[in-house]
């Protein structure tokens, strides 16, 4: 489904926000957050993640939500229709895991009820 311009995929214990469907990984980082609302935590680090990157030619973001038992698995990242710096992956998984990043998409995406 298209949301203000975004492809969202809504489905039991998985979440995907991209720009372009079907999503691609051509870079991408993953990490580990508590149980929370999915949609928003989304959300937030897709826009942390375009502030990022912006500046690489053909960049889209994709950001998929993965359920677990103990909270849920980010995976980070997006298309990219020009070459992918080495240093990207790490990048992104440098951002994933800032801690005032983190405190503020906790924030905003609050405790899965």
């Amino acid at each position: 489904m298209r949301r203000n311009g975004w492809h969202v995929l809504e489905e039991e214990g998985r979440y995907v926000l991209a720009r372009q469907w079907p999503p691609r990984f051509d870079v991408a980082a993953t990490s580990g957050f508590p149980p929370v609302r999915a949609a928003r935590l989304a959300r937030q680090i897709r826009q942390d993640l375009w502030r990022k990157f912006q500046h690489l030619r053909g960049f889209s973001p994709v950001v998929e939500i993965a359920a677990t038992e103990c909270g849920v698995i980010v995976r980070a990242g997006g298309r990219l229709s020009g070459r992918t710096p080495a240093e990207t992956e790490s990048r992104i998984r440098d951002l994933l895991d800032d801690p005032a990043l983190r405190a503020r998409w906790m924030v905003c995406a609050g405790e899965d009820a």
